[in-house]
């Protein structure tokens, strides 16, 4: 047994206690090595339910607010994911274990490098990355449109509501899960649109999140990023 073993088993029974119940969640983010996706000065984290700095103001979020997000999107093996904010890659990660496809994008050029390296350290096959403006979604590549998307989830916060563009590539009966609200007011939401202008929303719990932001980052890398 590693010495990360009964960490990430504390970690999964934690879960549990906490509520939730989905094998197949649970199932994945066990067989996610979380201490790959963050720095090393921080390894001994990993399996702490708590989100991990990883540079240029962002984090890895706490696994239970991962596992809440992901459990809220109801996912089936069918289904293709849209993901915004990849940070280095943690939580696509867990989702390619549970979708058939996904496609994140990362707006900060250091964290979308590292996250690409971290799926191919771990041959993981099923998931498109992009460095790129997350606010406007998916955008054609080479006249190929990605959308609509069954599923996407947003790992920041929009002030008041999801942009127009991400709503406007989800599928007829897709679900969108999103934090909105300014600091100190953040709440988790979740969209499902019912019909072509129809949505039920549901708050689910509050958060803390970086916000939702437009345009590629410019970023100078830290030392914390380059060694993550």
């Amino acid at each position: 047994m590693s010495v990360t073993e009964p960490r990430k088993i504390r970690l999964i029974m934690q879960l549990r206690q906490a509520g939730l119940d989905d094998i197949n969640i649970l199932n994945a983010i066990e067989r996610v090595p979380r201490e790959h996706f963050i720095p090393e000065a921080m390894s001994d984290k990993a399996y702490e339910d708590i989100a991990v700095p990883i540079g240029l103001g962002q984090t890895i979020s706490q696994p239970m607010v991962v596992a809440t997000m992901i459990e809220a999107l109801e996912i089936t093996d069918l289904h293709k994911v849209l993901e915004i904010g990849t940070g280095t890659g943690y939580q696509a990660c867990v989702l390619s274990k549970l979708a058939r496809r996904v496609y994140t994008i990362e707006r900060h050029k250091p964290l979308w490098e590292i996250a690409e390296q971290n799926f191919k350290d771990l041959t993981i096959r099923n998931v498109t990355t992009l460095c790129a403006d997350g606010m406007k979604g998916w955008p054609k590549i080479h006249g190929v449109s990605q959308a609509p998307f069954d599923r996407i989830i947003v790992a920041a916060a929009a002030r008041e509501k999801p942009p127009e563009q991400l709503l406007d590539q989800l599928s007829i009966g897709g679900i969108m899960v999103i934090p909105v609200g300014g600091p100190g007011e953040q709440v988790l939401r979740r969209y499902k649109r019912e019909a072509e202008d129809t949505y039920s929303i549901q708050d689910m719990m509050p958060v803390r999140f970086v916000p939702l932001l437009p345009d590629v980052a410019r970023d100078i890398p830290t030392k914390e990023t380059v060694n993550a």
